[in-house]
């Protein structure tokens, strides 16, 4: 078998093993029997609530066997059509069992990566939260396009978005703007571009045409369901209405539509602009309760508690990645060390890459090219 062919089972081969480390292959048939048996109970239904949170969990794990079985299956038939191939001398039989094999490996990958999508909230819908930060006018470019960099990326998997508010620079550009994207793992994927994002480029608003760095953050919060209950305290919410101010001409609000929510115990505060009061007061007590779930969730997971709590300003020594336009193309995500000459792609929403590699972290914080190297 061809050096080529032997690389890309192997690879199947390393995603096959995720896939069974992640759903604990040794115990999965046992757990489902267990599921099984809960499910013919005829009492079940009588906690609707845990009722369907069983049948979900059941079918995640069905799902997580059948994929398993079905990649497992599917290289060992192509493998087997391989060596018989090579021993008859048939090329045309081997072409295509090596396309199939490719194949797999791109379908395995992507499993691998769906598998690590196992948080507590990461098949939520999300919020993404874009602010500009030091860097003024420039700084509130960028904020923009960041903005229609992940709305394109959301738009490119199927993702809707709706724009929950929008502030707009005094000369360019927005100086916040928050959505909700909504659609499978959503969040899953999103929660690794929290953090602050830096750019360096010829300022288009410098009339020396000298190069500028520019800072924006993007915070990411799950949105909480009906499976996950946080208690907000009346008392501790302080609930302000006012204009919102928008680009001008006919869209502009004419009333205090606009609704801003404080909470006082945490200091965070969550806008809505883009309906009516009421609307705009259920938005963003939607988003309060998703920004205090998100808290919660940073307290169980030590590694993102860590970046919360360095975050800062979004300014020098907090970037989590740097787009260069000048003097070099080059993104470059600084927690993973993946990067691209590819500026414009990563521009237009080609996020999954690294998306893909802050996913492939292990728990001890490096990339899973370095955690394989050490093996």
């Amino acid at each position: 078998m061809r050096a080529e062919i032997q690389s890309t089972v192997e690879a199947i081969e390393k995603s096959l093993a995720l896939l069974r480390q992640r759903m604990d292959w040794e115990t999965a048939p046992h757990r489902l029997e267990e599921f099984n048996a809960r499910v013919e109970d005829p009492t079940l239904w009588d906690d609707p609530t845990a009722a369907q949170k069983l049948m979900r969990d059941r079918q995640m794990l069905v799902d997580a066997i059948d994929t398993y079985k079905a990649i497992k299956r599917d290289l060992t038939d192509n493998v087997e059509l391989i060596e018989l191939g090579e021993m008859e001398d048939d090329t045309e039989v081997v072409g295509e069992a090596e396309t199939a094999l490719k194949d797999l490996r791109v379908r395995a990958a992507q499993k691998e990566l769906e598998a690590l999508l196992d948080g507590e909230a990461d098949g939520n819908d999300t919020f993404l939260e874009i602010n500009s930060g030091a860097g003024g006018t420039e700084s509130c470019d960028w904020a923009s396009m960041l903005a229609r960099m992940y709305v394109r990326w959301a738009e490119k998997h199927g993702y809707k978005v709706e724009l929950q508010s929008e502030s707009a620079g005094e000369e360019a550009g927005i100086k916040s703007a928050a959505y909700k994207i909504s659609g499978p793992n959503a969040y899953g994927w999103l929660k690794s571009e929290s953090g602050v994002h830096r750019l360096v480029r010829i300022s288009p608003y410098d009339s020396a045409a000298r190069r500028h760095t520019s800072f924006s953050s993007v915070w990411v919060y799950p949105v909480v369901d009906d499976n996950i209950e946080i208690e907000v305290n009346p008392a501790d919410i302080r609930l302000d209405t006012y204009r919102s101010s928008g680009a001008g001409g006919q869209h502009v609000n004419t009333t205090d539509s606009a609704v801003r929510i404080t909470h006082i115990p945490t200091g965070i505060v969550v806008t809505s602009s883009e309906k009516s009061q009421h609307q705009n007061r259920d938005i963003a007590m939607k988003a309060l309760k998703s920004r205090l779930y998100q808290m919660e969730l940073d307290r169980r997971n030590a590694a993102i508690t860590e970046a919360h709590e360095n975050k800062g300003d979004a300014g020098w020594g907090n970037q989590i990645r740097s787009y260069v336009l000048q003097p070099y193309q080059m993104v470059k995500d600084l927690r993973t060390g993946h990067e691209t000459s590819d500026t414009g792609g990563v521009l237009d929403g080609d996020l999954d890459a690294f998306m893909a590699a802050t996913l492939a972290l292990d728990v001890s914080g490096k990339s899973r090219a370095e955690a394989q190297a050490e093996d």
